[in-house]
């Protein structure tokens, strides 16, 4: 029994720390994990908290398992983070985020200050700005969600509500943007409301100030913003030919819009947030976490258009033999366009061209936000910006976002 109860060597580094751990007994932590990389403040590990991973980093005040057990993998916590239990991979959680029990956050993920779900929620490639809420038993992977001012003004999606995100085709081509990146890292813009027992069909361009009625299954865009969706079901039968696309221009829209907005967010994240990481207990480390993740949501969504334009060849072979092929002229040409001006779109898209895009516009609120900072923290100073000091830090990123769309579609004239 003495020989049962002992500790692991990691589990006393960790108590030595002053990490507190009420059945430490019941506590695994991996031995590649650093200690180092966990503060003892006010750090609490429940009972069943499994922690793996040399990437991992839990910051102070932070608490694991709090309603049931927590599985914890190469994830990166910032300060007063509550998962209260389930699954989590490779994701950063920033400061006061936290997720109920019967989470499974998998890799790629983002969660900004104080964005939260409640229980049973499943998220993968899903970054969300502050404040976001995400009710109950809800299917939300690749998704971009920001809107809202405060916790008391927020985006919020509905319990059981799912983001649809996989085609009869095969392919993941299907990230929705709610919100963007230029209105919405300045916590001034409306909150969006996805209502409950609802869907969305990926991939979708949601704007600001958009309520999606309760019990709705969404198929367009709205990028507009400030209009109320809903849907009535109705019966449609046609045939399916598997590999077939039809128009594919709002799906290559739709992507290239995601991809610009992430371009447009690591800008950010090097411009702007990473002084307020550097001045933090393990701050450098949480900000090397948090760029890695958007690398990675970079990279998985240039993988999976390579993939839709890879599926065009079949595709075309499909179209070309329809005997109204002529009639489809048009789509043809969209889908070659697709598949031969591909290995140029990537090339483009990941040559690192947007670092360079308006930086006099940058450095004027760049130099705006350092005057701002003092010692304040990263909401306090963003939401302490005036009107025309945010509409400066808007019109910087809305140039990148415009010029990567722009100088896309010079590439793909067919799909404008």
């Amino acid at each position: 029994m003495q020989e049962r109860n002992r500790l692991s060597p990691q589990v006393e580094r960790l108590l030595a720390r002053g990490v507190r751990m009420p059945l430490p007994q019941t506590v695994e932590v991996g031995e590649e994990v650093d200690p180092g990389r966990i503060s003892g403040d006010g750090v609490v590990l429940h009972a069943g908290t499994r922690i793996s991973g040399a990437r991992t980093l839990i910051a102070a005040g932070c608490r694991l398992g709090q309603e049931a057990p927590v599985s914890l993998s190469d994830c990166l916590l910032g300060p007063g983070v509550e998962l209260k239990g389930g699954f989590f991979k490779s994701s950063v959680f920033l400061e006061k985020a936290n997720m109920a029990s019967g989470a499974q956050v998998r890799e790629g993920c983002l969660l900004e200050e104080e964005a939260n779900g409640s229980h049973t929620v499943g998220l993968k490639q899903t970054l969300l700005f502050p404040f976001v809420t995400l009710g109950s038993l809800i299917n939300f992977c690749d998704c971009f969600m920001a809107g809202g001012t405060s916790r008391k003004n927020h985006s919020e999606v509905g319990s059981s509500y799912i983001h649809f995100n996989y085609t009869p085709q095969q392919d993941k081509a299907t990230a929705s943007l709610l919100g963007d990146v230029p209105r919405g890292v300045m916590l001034k813009a409306p909150p969006i409301f996805l209502g409950g027992q609802g869907g969305l069909v990926g991939p979708a361009r949601i704007g600001y100030g958009t309520v999606i009625a309760a019990g709705t299954v969404w198929r367009g865009d709205c990028p507009e913003g400030g209009a109320l969706l809903s849907a009535t079901g109705r019966d449609v039968r046609q045939p399916f030919t598997p590999g077939l696309y039809g128009d594919i221009r709002r799906r290559v829209l739709n992507n290239l819009h995601y991809i610009a907005n992430l371009l447009a967010l690591r800008q950010w994240y090097l411009h702007v947030r990473q002084p307020f990481f550097r001045s933090q207990d393990l701050g450098a480390a949480l900000f090397d976490g948090a760029t890695q993740v958007l690398e990675s949501a970079l990279a998985e969504r240039i993988v999976r258009f390579e993939a839709l334009a890879e599926k065009m060849e079949t595709s075309l072979r499909c179209l070309e033999s329809r005997a109204d092929a002529t009639a489809c002229a048009s789509i043809v040409r969209q889908q070659r366009a697709l598949l031969t001006g591909w290995p140029r779109l990537k090339a483009f898209l990941t040559s690192g061209e947007e670092a360079s895009t308006a930086p006099s516009r940058r450095e004027a609120f760049v130099k705006r936000i350092a005057e701002a900072a003092g010692t304040s923290g990263y909401l306090a100073v963003v939401q302490s910006l005036d009107a025309a000091a945010a509409a400066a830090g808007t019109a910087w990123l809305r140039d990148i976002v415009d010029t990567v769309v722009d100088r896309s579609l010079s590439i793909l004239p067919e799909c404008r």
